[in-house]
């Protein structure tokens, strides 16, 4: 396309439909790629009971439905395709889906992370419907249940502790005897009289119709076969920032791939450039925190392209 655009955002979850909300109230007329996959992991959310304003809770798609239609209204445009590469190497900024070329003066990466999954087929299938993959998010629907957790490091560790809050009991199933977590974090777990430790074994199924009933589990020693009845199923094996299109580019965390922003901003070290959400925050993931993130990078952005015709007025 040979039109230059104030800003494009790439990503469609909270933190790339705020941005769109934002830079469209701004007449920036933004063009949102959203993905194939638009809504992030809030579309393998059920219910969302901790996002400000809802206050009798709302599905997780309707909400990024919501943030969408706002978006929209404003003008912001979408394009419900996935972007295959970029090219940061000059302004205006070039972003490629697939043969089609789309320019832009700022670029807005809201691209977002994934949860790891076990890859099982019943865990697909009863995702939202006892299994998750954020304690913070959903353990207060499990009060008084038993809930499993699977993983061995901080994460899982952490997980585990925060549900023992809420949870009659929680089993927390790894592989192997030794944990990769630190210390502190096996420490607080054990230190908990409701958290039991389920060492070397591996889930092999979920099990439930409808919503979790129960883990199926096999012992990495013996091969022994067992099931622990359970009303929730929390994987915590991690998160992978959806980052492969920017690593040429951007700068990153070279461990996880998460970008790195400057400060308080969300500036990328490219000037133009910004990152939000969860493609950037690997500490707080949750929908709100994106959200304001995207708030920050559409006012990054603004006042960079503000600057830009600054720039050029003077320069005249």
């Amino acid at each position: 396309m040979s039109d230059v655009r104030n800003v494009i955002i790439i990503g469609g979850g909270p933190a790339g439909y705020t941005a769109a909300l934002y830079s469209a109230r701004a007449n920036l007329n933004p063009l949102v790629i959203e993905g194939f996959n638009w809504g992030g992991q809030l579309m393998i959310t059920s219910d969302v009971e901790n996002y400000p304003g809802y206050a009798d809770g709302v599905m997780g798609p309707v909400m990024m439905q919501d943030f969408r239609r706002q978006a929209e209204r404003f003008g912001a445009e979408f394009l419900t395709d996935d972007v295959t590469r970029v090219d940061f190497s000059e302004r205006p900024f070039r972003v490629y889906v697939g043969d089609d070329e789309y320019r832009a003066e700022s670029i807005i990466v809201a691209t977002g992370a994934s949860a790891r999954q076990l890859g099982l087929e019943s865990e697909l299938r009863l995702q939202g419907r006892g299994v998750s993959y954020c304690a913070t998010c959903d353990a207060s629907f499990f009060r008084d249940k038993v809930v499993t957790v699977v993983g061995g490091g901080d994460s899982a560790l952490e997980e585990a502790t925060f549900i023992s809050r809420f949870a009659s009991k929680v089993y927390l199933v790894h592989r192997r005897e030794e944990f990769r977590a630190s210390p502190i974090m096996v420490d607080r777990g054990r230190s908990a009289d409701n958290v039991e430790f389920v060492l070397n074994k591996v889930v092999e199924e979920v099990v439930g119709d409808g919503k979790v009933t129960a883990v199926r589990v096999r012992d990495t020693v013996t091969d022994e076969v067992s099931e622990l009845e359970t009303d929730g199923f929390f994987v915590a094996i991690g998160h992978d920032p959806n980052t492969a299109l920017f690593l040429d580019w951007l700068d990153h965390e070279a461990d996880t791939g998460y970008l790195v922003t400057k400060g308080k901003t969300t500036e990328t070290n490219i000037p133009g450039v910004f990152a939000a959400g969860d493609v950037q925050d690997h500490v707080y993931r949750q929908a709100v925190t994106a959200a304001g993130s995207g708030c920050a990078a559409a006012l990054d952005s603004e006042r960079f392209l503000s600057d830009l015709r600054h720039k050029a007025l003077t320069a005249t």
